[in-house]
């Protein structure tokens, strides 16, 4: 790799890190618009189809923490520019395909770069000023949030006007956009611990992930009491706790369960599972509602592009409130933030269950969910780095990316059985009802409110500590001392 810059720039190390981030979560977006038409673009049965999506799922799960591992061991800024190259990559390939094969192979390479905003937080807080670290790793948990909300009208209008091959040739340049600035302006992290992967951690944890969201995501097509499903939820269950145990026994572990195992990170990251269910929740009712027939009664009629651009708000606001999430750790610790914006995430619920008859009603309620997960993704890096050495700081936070694509994988199965049991029929077909959409908002305000439960056992913020303490390195881990700047 390039030699890193020696004298970075705290805003546009920042500026580059965010953006790397909205790039990532605009290549998860860019597809949604297309997905209805796969099968026809690339000949395929829509079962078969479907794999364009779930093949990014599986290599983000499987890629995050290995990649965050290797980052805390190699570099950090290294592993973020493979990232990258591996998203132009897999843009190129999609973006050259016709057929089924490629095009899974190609949204697989796109998906292993899903560690780029876990690395981002941790080059973070490994080259910036202890005062602007909150709002920095506040404003880059957000850039996920913003690029979701952006892509989806930015996708609709390409897909509605230009050729589909674009979508993924646009995600490819952002991508070596993002390439080339990260290799100018982000500087190599002196913090590394070095050694050995764990090789065996590592197809473990990959293996039963796999199991897992296999099943987690597929669950309703096979049947949820299937052989094939049951058997992937068994298997997920036996290789996890065998891979348990291998960890706890490594002397390198790819994941220290010792660590992860501390309260404060413990509950932040089934906090994280939680407000990743919460959050997805919302994008799947409110585009749905949207763009349901009028005729229905509860439907809006309009169109996908409209859909887009009324969710857009959503992540600007998401954004928005990455600094004030900031300045409330600063001031009452991240524990507070973090329970703040599962309240204000129910709140916006509560107020979607009760006005969803019109755009602007839909718009306001998207923005109140936003600006508590605003508040959530800021608090949450906060909490894990307070608790973690600087040498784990990458797989930390990997991990509770993870875990909050595992809320995400749970709520799109919920949802999904919720909105095909409970429907209404319209001119012969069947449509999710205004009671099923009202169910699904109930549960993501139940998983908000778990959160809030989960968080209240995370230990007190002491007195100083900001919500951007830097715990020294383990001992004898061989990291280096972090730069002071």
């Amino acid at each position: 790799m390039p030699a890193s810059p020696t004298a970075p720039r705290p805003n546009a190390m920042v500026a580059v890190l965010a953006l790397a981030g909205i790039v990532v979560s605009l290549m998860q977006t860019l597809v949604i618009p297309i997905v209805p038409e796969l099968p026809q673009l690339l000949d395929a049965p829509a079962s078969d189809a479907a794999w364009a999506v779930t093949a990014t799922l599986l290599a983000a799960a499987v890629a995050t923490p290995v990649v965050g591992r290797l980052g805390d061991m190699v570099g950090k800024r290294r592993m973020l520019l493979l990232s990258l190259a591996l998203l132009i990559t897999g843009s190129a390939v999609c973006g050259l395909s016709d057929t089924l094969v490629p095009m899974v192979v190609g949204r697989a390479l796109q998906g292993l770069s899903a560690a780029v905003i876990p690395l981002g937080i941790s080059i973070m807080r490994d080259e910036l000023p202890a005062e602007r670290l909150a709002g920095a790793t506040a404003l880059m948990s957000a850039s996920l949030g913003v690029g979701g909300a952006l892509g989806l009208p930015a996708a609709a209008l390409i897909a509605d006007n230009l050729d589909w091959h674009m979508l993924f040739w646009l995600s490819g340049a952002l991508g070596a956009v993002a390439l080339v600035l990260v290799l100018a302006l982000v500087p190599e992290s002196a913090v590394r611990t070095g050694g050995r992967f764990d090789v065996p951690g590592g197809i473990g944890m990959a293996a039963g992930l796999v199991c897992l969201l296999l099943a987690i995501s597929k669950g309703a097509d096979w049947g949820w009491t299937g052989g094939t499903t049951l058997g992937l939820f068994a298997a997920a269950v036996v290789i996890l706790l065998v891979w348990g145990w291998w960890e706890l026994r490594s002397p390198q572990p790819l994941v220290d369960l010792r660590t992860t195992a501390r309260r404060q990170v413990l509950f932040t990251n089934l906090a994280s599972i939680a407000i990743g269910f919460s959050m997805f929740a919302m994008s799947l009712v409110l585009p749905q509602l949207l763009q349901l027939p009028e005729a229905t009664g509860y439907g809006l009629g309009r169109s996908l592009l409209t859909a887009g651009l009324v969710m857009a708000p959503s992540g600007l606001v998401m954004m928005a409130f990455a600094p004030v999430s900031a300045k409330v750790s600063k001031a009452k610790g991240p524990k507070v933030t973090l329970m703040t914006g599962a309240v204000i995430v129910a709140a916006g619920y509560g107020l979607n269950i009760v006005l969803m008859a019109e755009v602007w009603q839909l718009v306001l309620a998207s923005c109140v969910i936003s600006a508590g997960i605003g508040f959530t993704y800021g608090a949450m890096p906060a909490l894990i780095m307070g608790a973690v050495p600087a040498s784990e700081t990458a797989a930390a936070n990997s991990l509770n990316t993870l875990m909050r694509s595992i809320g995400t994988s749970l709520a799109s199965a919920l949802a999904g059985v919720v909105l095909a049991q409970m429907t209404t029929s319209l001119g012969g077909f069947a449509l999710p009802s205004e009671s099923a959409f009202k169910v699904v908002m109930g549960i993501g305000a139940g998983a908000a409110l778990l959160a809030l439960l989960l968080a209240s056992f995370i230990p007190r913020h002491r007195p100083g500590a900001g919500g951007t303490a830097r715990p020294a390195p383990a001992a004898g881990t061989g990291a280096k001392a972090a730069p002071v700047h």
